[in-house]
């Protein structure tokens, strides 16, 4: 039986996160994922892109994930938010973020999925005190008093005083584990394509709030962004049966024409939307991180800012109790991570699931009050001010690795 410190279940962007932040930190972990990194890293795998706040980003750079990561992210400049119906103009009120109002070069930056892990792989690659088992899957789990066994598939086992699950929203060790969820489905799903349009987009992220739900043009490298429409679950269907040319219309209709002419470039994705909290997120011998723990509304996002937030705080609890020559997989050192991170995950939770119900629908007297907000907030400094930060992963406490120190 393999012996390590922590085995983490779950290859994705927070599992190896936190895998780096611990065994950086002297912490020897174990990483299981069920997936090779060939299908990961596969451009048809995952079309997604995410939002990097420029808190995480100074976590991966203490990681030392930036420097292979960088050259395919762009930064975010300016976020305009606006809020309309696709069709008509748009409303005289909206909300304006530049990043130098708070004297920051970006207010994050965006990346496909697929670069974010492959950045990751690398490092991770470098990394003596990890090891990456994959494609392998967790066949069965025993936690007794002393640690974790960890049976894999193939026969191999590994023994450890913590086993932390970041396997995804429909976590099975979350299960197996009796940590039961609160959660419920929204009436949307989300699309994602990547649109090539001819005039550059000089780093701006447009979020322009639409009856059916948000639509979000995010920018990337080159003259092209990532747009993630949130439609109706029932006409998605029909909007992603498109040929090409229907699709590219719908599109551009809502797209608008500030970037010139715009077509959908690769393939589309689509995925249901939903919302949910782990009402525990910790055990004896046991932690959820990233997904397992939560999973949020894409209106603001800020999904995976909030999973690399636990794993930079899971990480900074661990490492503490470790220098201290304390048990790592107690209880009372786990709580310690569950406070920091369980009322700022169902705050945020919150936030989104209040935003998206607010901003997803046509009411007159709704649209006039949001417009209102939307007015008062870009015309009162401080505010604006507080909400760029925010954007940013920059309030509260954050643990070491977020502020661009060392766990």
């Amino acid at each position: 039986m393999k012996q390590t410190d922590v085995v983490i279940s779950g290859g994705g962007m927070v599992g190896l996160t936190l895998g780096l932040a611990l065994a950086q930190g002297g912490v020897k972990t174990v990483v299981v994922d069920a997936a090779a990194a060939s299908t990961i890293l596969d451009p048809h795998f995952d079309g997604r892109v995410s939002a990097l706040a420029y808190a995480s980003v100074r976590m991966l750079t203490v990681l030392d994930v930036w420097k292979d990561l960088a050259p395919h992210a762009q930064a975010i400049r300016e976020i305009l938010v606006t809020d309309g119906v696709a069709g008509r103009p748009a409303s005289p009120f909206s909300l304006h973020f530049d990043a130098q109002e708070v004297g920051a070069g970006a207010l994050g930056h965006i990346a496909e999925n697929r670069h974010i892990r492959a950045a990751l792989y690398g490092a991770v690659a470098a990394c003596k005190n990890l090891e990456l088992i994959a494609p392998a899957t967790v066949k069965n789990v025993k936690v007794e008093s002393g640690g974790a066994a960890v049976l894999l598939e193939n026969g191999s086992q590994i023994a450890a005083p913590l086993l932390i699950a970041a396997d995804g929203r429909e976590s099975r060790l979350r299960g197996e584990m009796g940590i039961n969820v609160i959660g419920w489905s929204y009436p949307q799903t989300g699309i994602v394509a990547t649109v090539e349009h001819e005039k550059p987009h000089n780093g701006v992220a447009y979020e322009h709030f639409l009856p059916s739900g948000p639509f979000a043009i995010l920018p990337m490298t080159g003259n092209r962004s990532s747009l993630v429409w949130t439609e109706d679950k029932r006409k998605a269907p029909a909007l992603l049966a498109l040929d090409e040319a229907g699709f590219n219309a719908e599109l551009s209709r809502r797209f608008g024409s500030h970037l010139g002419k715009t077509k959908s470039a690769g393939p589309r994705w689509s995925y249901p939307l939903s919302f949910h909290l782990a009402r525990e997120f910790v055990r004896p011998r046991f932690a959820l991180a990233g997904d397992c723990a939560h999973g949020i509304h894409p209106i603001a996002g800020q999904g995976l800012n909030l999973g690399l937030k636990d794993a930079a705080a899971l990480a900074e609890v661990l490492l503490d109790a470790a220098r201290l020559g304390r048990d790592i997989g107690a209880l009372d050192t786990l709580k310690r991570y569950e406070r920091w991170r369980r009322f700022d995950s169902l705050a945020l939770a919150a936030s989104t699931d209040a935003l998206n119900r607010l901003f997803s629908n046509d009411i007159a007297p709704l649209r006039h009050l949001r417009d209102l907000g939307l007015g008062i907030v870009d015309a009162i400094g401080p505010a604006r001010r507080f909400f760029m930060r925010h954007a940013g992963g920059d309030v509260g406490k954050l643990p070491k690795l977020m502020k661009g120190e060392a766990a």
